[in-house]
């Protein structure tokens, strides 16, 4: 073994040593103020009943907006690498018929799930995965576009969840409180009003990818 592979593998392990005892450290320290402790006796200041979506839309909003960039990050990666795949096939009788039954079932279940996701398990990214998917099925049942929306609406839908964040942001801002900090009388509709629009950017986005490329007309 040579010195430089020796100096790799201590780095290695003193790395893995670190991060170990951190792990530890984290789930096994016993104090009055743990952190989920805090979070749960917030929750009713959030705006909503559903400790997950406090966290997700209000006491950590930050990471769901930085979620919700890396998804629009990753569709314009996307397509840069060229031109959408060409479509499938015409479906077939069957398919058509199964498709045309599961997606609109698909639609109103991201709907309950995003209006359910304020007290009970659901929100924006299940509701946006419906979406997703129902895009995906109509793709493979023959429809080129994956049933999305001409170009400049698509592109209005990618960046909606973005958007909403931000104006959020900034509106809070103006009217004197902090950056994406919302005040308990008006923080249930803020929340949902952005998950409405995070819902509609991940499905539109998740559906997108599956094409596996830039619409058509996306260039000029």
């Amino acid at each position: 073994m040579t010195l430089r592979h020796l100096v790799l593998l201590s780095t290695l392990a003193a790395i893995g040593a670190a991060l170990a005892w951190v792990f530890w450290d984290a789930v096994t320290v016993q104090t009055s103020g743990r952190l989920a402790d805090l979070a749960l006796d917030r929750v009713p200041e959030s705006g909503v009943s559903n400790p997950v979506t406090a966290v997700l839309l209000n006491f950590r909003a930050y990471d769901t907006l930085l979620e919700l960039a890396v998804l629009m990050a990753a569709i314009l990666g996307i397509w840069s690498t060229g031109p959408a795949v060409p479509g499938f096939l015409p479906a077939g009788e069957v398919l058509e018929k199964l498709a045309s039954a599961i997606v609109p079932l698909l639609i109103l279940s991201a709907g309950y799930l995003l209006w359910v996701g304020g007290h009970a398990p659901g929100g924006a990214f299940q509701a946006g995965a419906l979406l997703g998917a129902a895009g995906v099925i109509l793709r493979l049942s023959g429809r080129p576009d994956a049933g999305l929306p001409p170009l400049t609406w698509l592109r209005v839908g990618i960046i909606l969840g973005v958007m909403a964040f931000a104006a959020a942001a900034l509106v809070l801002m103006a009217a004197g409180y902090g950056f994406l900090t919302f005040p308990p009388a008006v923080a249930k509709w803020v929340i949902l009003a952005i998950e409405t629009a995070a819902t509609l950017a991940i499905g539109a986005t998740l559906a997108a990818a599956y094409l596996a490329g830039e619409p058509a007309g996306a260039r000029p």
